[in-house]
């Protein structure tokens, strides 16, 4: 090997090196809501950046609980509320808050089933009084509709049939034949196909969750993380953002 070799070779291996220096992984914390949307964007941010993306996806109630525990990640995304909750804790920066995208509450029912009428709010409160179990999630749209029963003035009638999922989507449970109607965020209840979207809860009655990013305190590559936040904000991200049953919220 001559010195232009041996140069050239010590120039590549620099350059390798510099890059594996520049490479982060980038931890993240999340709620599952949007979670086929964010997938679609990371093969292109790794492959363009470098960066490592490592997402655990989590319930809210237990990603507060985490948290508040004292687990750290680079990055937080979950309702609106829960980041600004963390922030007051100390958890998360103080100013790091950006919104994410906008999700309402969804229907669902297996396939082939006779669906109901649900385009009011007296027709959902009908249908869910007539359903033989009805299943919803402990996050965001959970806490919601606890409180949607109450206002309705059914909520001992529904006790003895209410199914309350945790773990996994609620659509799966009523792919199971497990609750006759599931509700949850519309994007988690597409994610599962086996199952029919009926469609949202009727506007009079609907409750519009805003997910948001929050920097955790113990952030290693505070860069890295901006740049990934930037990405899943892109105009590319918005195909996949619609999609999915959800909404830009930037």
């Amino acid at each position: 090997m001559n010195i232009k070799q041996i140069m050239v070779a010590v120039a590549c291996a620099a350059g390798i090196l510099g890059h594996s220096a520049m490479a982060s992984e980038i931890k993240v914390i999340s709620s599952v809501a949007f979670k086929d949307a964010y997938l679609a964007m990371v093969p292109d941010f790794e492959k363009s950046t470098g960066h490592k993306v490592t997402t655990l996806w989590l319930p809210t109630v237990e990603i507060m609980n985490r948290l508040k525990g004292g687990e750290a990640a680079d990055l937080v995304i979950i309702a609106g509320s829960g980041i600004d909750e963390l922030t007051k804790l100390g958890k998360l920066q103080a100013g790091s808050r950006q919104n994410y995208v906008k999700s309402g509450i969804g229907i669902g029912m297996q396939k082939g089933s006779v669906k109901p009428d649900l385009s009011t709010a007296e027709a959902v409160k009908t249908a869910l009084l007539n359903a033989k179990s009805v299943a919803y999630s402990t996050g965001p749209s959970g806490v919601y509709l606890v409180s949607l029963f109450e206002k309705m003035g059914i909520t001992a009638q529904l006790a003895p049939k209410l199914k309350v999922i945790q773990g996994e989507p609620v659509g799966a449970v009523v792919q199971r034949g497990e609750a006759e109607i599931g509700l949850q965020q519309v994007p988690e209840i597409l994610a599962v196909p086996a199952i029919d979207f009926v469609g949202p809860l009727p506007a009079e009655i609907q409750s519009i969750t805003t997910f948001a990013f929050g920097i955790h305190e113990k952030v290693g590559d505070v860069a890295a993380t901006k740049a990934w936040m930037k990405t899943l904000q892109s105009e590319a991200a918005i195909p996949f953002i619609k999609k999915y049953g959800l909404d830009p919220a930037w």
